[in-house]
């Protein structure tokens, strides 16, 4: 396999991002008529940043088995959401990141079945809203101990903590809503169970959706309830 950093101007975040990229060693022997070769873009949790996947896991193994790119976007804390603040991160991983990496490594698939998204935790989230924002792009998505109720979330926060008054203008910065009312998100564009039903009601056809969690994540345990 073939690993990279990729530093490049985001236009729709209008600024420099960083995204680690591996790539299938046929890549570099590629001949036009050559059939594509698919990708996974991975989305990290929120207490890490995009080398988590590299230094934590064999993903770098995993995909020279399968013979698939992966590209692993940072995101920072924005949930992978176009942010109440500005920052437009499900734009970004949904439409620009997709189509920047297919224009500069040939032979990567446009294909909605050779495209795969999948994250961890607030990447978990992310890979959900991107996948249900944008089902007629991605045919697979994974979210892996996702934080899937944004609401339950809220909810659990306000019982069981005493969220810091920067952490309230940080969420306030990326959902638009603050933390201490215990604002009610069900039904609104952060609800992916609301996204859900939405997508269902206009018939359109769903990626394939794989979903794990571990038994001691509190905020999946009360997204199952």
């Amino acid at each position: 396999m073939a690993f990279m950093e990729l530093h490049f101007r985001s236009d729709v975040l209008r600024m420099r991002v960083t995204a680690s990229v591996i790539l299938p060693e046929e890549a570099k022997k590629r001949a036009d008529g050559d059939p594509p070769y698919k990708t996974l873009f991975l989305l990290h949790g929120f207490s890490d940043d995009h080398t988590i996947w590299m230094t934590r896991t064999s993903i770098e193994r995993y995909a020279a088995d399968r013979g698939i790119a992966v590209v692993m976007p940072s995101a920072l804390h924005s949930w992978y959401t176009d942010t109440a603040a500005g920052p437009r991160y499900l734009t970004f991983v949904g439409e620009e990141l997709p189509a920047y990496c297919r224009a500069f490594f040939r032979g990567m698939s446009p294909r909605r079945e050779d495209t795969m998204v999948a994250g961890l935790s607030m990447g978990g989230y992310g890979a959900l809203k991107v996948a249900l924002t944008y089902p007629e792009r991605f045919g697979l998505c994974a979210s892996l101990s996702g934080a899937l109720d944004m609401a339950a979330l809220t909810d659990y926060r306000l019982a069981h903590e005493n969220p810091p008054p920067h952490e309230n203008a940080e969420w306030q910065a990326v959902f638009g809503y603050d933390v201490f009312t215990g604002a009610d998100l069900r039904g609104g564009p952060n609800d992916l169970f609301a996204l859900t039903e939405r997508r269902a009601a206009e018939g359109v056809p769903f990626p394939g959706l794989f979903l794990w969690c571990g038994t001691g994540d509190r905020f999946v345990t009360d997204s199952r309830n």
